[in-house]
C-alpha cells in the first residue's frame, strides 16, 4: 500500500473467501476483477468445489484449513459466506487475527453475537461489514435518493412480496433466510428503528422450519412496513412498493428495465368546515408515471469496491456491524412472535440489553 496524506493512492488487499457454495462464487468473481482486491484464497470443506473454481482462478490458493490461513500476515481480509450457524465464530477467528471482515446476511444467529463482534472489531480498528447486497443496488440507491429529495413527501408504508418456490433450508426458516434482504433494504430507506414486530407463519411440508410467514413492523409514529416471504409459491415476486403522501414507487427486481417506477398518486383529504367538521372531502390524484434511469453496475462489484474503500481509506461501512445487528433484531423479534402468537417489542428487548 502507498499512502499520502492518509489517502490511499495505489494498493492490492489480499482477500480470503470462506465458502463457495450458493454465493460464494459471486463474491469469488467480484474480488477477482476488483483493482484493489486479489483473492490470495478460497476455503471450502467439500474438496469438489475447490476443484472445480480452481481451474477458474489458477493465482488463488484453494484450502480448507482455515486457521492456516489466518496465519497469514500477508492477508487483509476475510469474506465468509457460509451457513449462518457459522458466521458468528468464523467472524470473531478473522477479528481476532487482525483480518478485516466481510460477513453474508444474516450477522450471525442472535443479536448478542454481533454486539460481540462490533465491539471486537472496533476494539482492533477493523472493518465489519455485512453482505445486504440490495444497498449497493442502483434502483435501490435511486428510491433512496427520491425519498431524502422529499419527492415522495412524507413516507408512509413500506410493502414487500419476496416469494418463490423453493429453496427450503434445513437451518433457518423463511423469515431468517428471505427477509433480511428487504428488511436491511427498509432499515436502509427509512432510517427509522421499529418499535414492535408481529409475525405469523407456517410449516408445511416436514422439516419444521416455517415455509410461509408474515411480519408487520409497528412503529413510533404512523409509518408500518409488511413482508410477506415463502418458499411455496407457484410464482417467483420480488416487490416493494414505498408510499408517501405525495407519490408512490413500485420497485419490481424481475423487471428486465423499468425495475423502479415513481407515480404521482395518492390521496388529499380535506376538512368541509366548521360545520361539518367530521365530514370530510376525499380527492385522488392520479398523474404521471415516471421511469428515473438509475446506476446498472452490479450491486456485489459496487459493494466490493466499497468494502476495500473502507481499509484503505478507513470509513465506516454503509452496512455496518450496526445496520447488521438492527436487521438480527428484528428477525430475533419475529421469531419470538412466531413462538408467542403475539407482537413482540424490539423496545423492551433493547432495554433489557442495555441492564
Amino acid at each position: 500500500m502507498v499512502w499520502f496524506d492518509g489517502v490511499v493512492l495505489v494498493a492490492e488487499l489480499n482477500v480470503a473467501v470462506v465458502g463457495c457454495g450458493y454465493w460464494g462464487p459471486n463474491l469469488i468473481r467480484n474480488f477477482a476483477e476488483s483493482k484493489l482486491t486479489r483473492v490470495k484464497y478460497v476455503v471450502d470443506l467439500i474438496p469438489e468445489r475447490l476443484a472445480k473454481l480452481s481451474r477458474r482462478y489458477p493465482g488463488t490458493q484453494f484450502v480448507s484449513d482455515f486457521d492456516k490461513v489466518l496465519e497469514d500476515r500477508e492477508l487483509d481480509a476475510v469474506v465468509i459466506a457460509t451457513p449462518v450457524h457459522t458466521h458468528y465464530q468464523l467472524a470473531k477467528q478473522a477479528l481476532l487475527a487482525d483480518k478485516h471482515v466481510l460477513v453474508e446476511k444474516p450477522m450471525c444467529l442472535n443479536s448478542l453475537e454481533c454486539e460481540e463482534l462490533i465491539a471486537l472489531a472496533a476494539a482492533r480498528k477493523l472493518v465489519l461489514m455485512v453482505d445486504h447486497t440490495f444497498v449497493y443496488n442502483g434502483a435501490v440507491r435511486r428510491i433512496k435518493s427520491a425519498i431524502d429529495a422529499g419527492a415522495l413527501g412524507d413516507v408512509l408504508y413500506f410493502d414487500s412480496v419476496r416469494i418463490n418456490l423453493g429453496l427450503i433450508q434445513n437451518d433457518v426458516n423463511v423469515i431468517w433466510d428471505l427477509a433480511p434482504h428487504d428488511l436491511s433494504i427498509m432499515d436502509y430507506l427509512i432510517g427509522l428503528e421499529p418499535t414492535s414486530v408481529h409475525a405469523s407463519g407456517v410449516s408445511l411440508v416436514a422439516n419444521k422450519q416455517e415455509e410461509v410467514a408474515y411480519l408487520s413492523l409497528q412503529f413510533g409514529s404512523k409509518f408500518i412496513a409488511n413482508f410477506h416471504v415463502s418458499w411455496l409459491s407457484p410464482v417467483k415476486i420480488r416487490r416493494i412498493l414505498v408510499g408517501g403522501t405525495q407519490k408512490m414507487v413500485v420497485y419490481d427486481d424481475l423487471e428486465a428495465t423499468e425495475k423502479v417506477k415513481i407515480y404521482d398518486k395518492g390521496v388529499d383529504v380535506s376538512a368541509t368546515g366548521d360545520e361539518d367538521r367530521y365530514k370530510t372531502l376525499v380527492e385522488y390524484r392520479a398523474g404521471d408515471m415516471l421511469a428515473p434511469a438509475y446506476d446498472l453496475t452490479e450491486a456485489l462489484k459496487v459493494e466490493v469496491e466499497h468494502f476495500a474503500d473502507c481499509i484503505l481509506n478507513k470509513k465506516s461501512p454503509l452496512t455496518s456491524g450496526e445496520s447488521g445487528l438492527r436487521v438480527v433484531k428484528m428477525l430475533e423479534a419475529a421469531n419470538a412472535s412466531l413462538r408467542s402468537g403475539q407482537p413482540e417489542s424490539l423496545v423492551k428487548k433493547a432495554e433489557v440489553l442495555l441492564r
